[in-house]
């Protein structure tokens, strides 16, 4: 996806922070960039395009505040890596709060948002 098709500003996420699948409770993959209108999710597995899901993770420098949000799977391809894939996912219907804590965390000062 180019720049251009970017309506927010997004940040990579640094280390390993787990996605997990709010319905089987399984840890589906790790966040790649976030913004507050979607993510990229780097996955265990090929997650189906137009899918729909619960997803919980964890804001880095968040003191493990977790985050819950619904989904919607834009486009899926294969990784370099076996056995991985990227995900793009549009975030729905989010809680002004979980709105709140996502833009201030992309804003963040000194941070690699683009």
């Amino acid at each position: 996806m180019g720049a251009e098709s970017r309506r927010m500003p997004r940040r990579t996420v640094s280390g390993l922070n787990e996605v997990v699948d709010v319905m089987t409770e399984e840890t589906i993959g790790h966040l790649g960039n976030l913004s507050v209108g979607g993510m990229l999710l780097i996955a265990n597995t090929r997650l189906p395009e137009d899918a729909l899901c619960q997803l919980r993770f964890t804001l880095p420098e968040s003191d493990g505040h977790s985050i819950e949000v619904g989904a919607h799977v834009l486009w899926s391809d294969d990784a370099s890596a076996p056995g991985q894939s990227w995900a793009g996912l549009r975030f729905l219907g989010l809680a002004p709060q979980v709105t709140r804590s996502l833009r201030e965390w992309v804003g963040r000062s000194g941070s690699d948002a683009r």
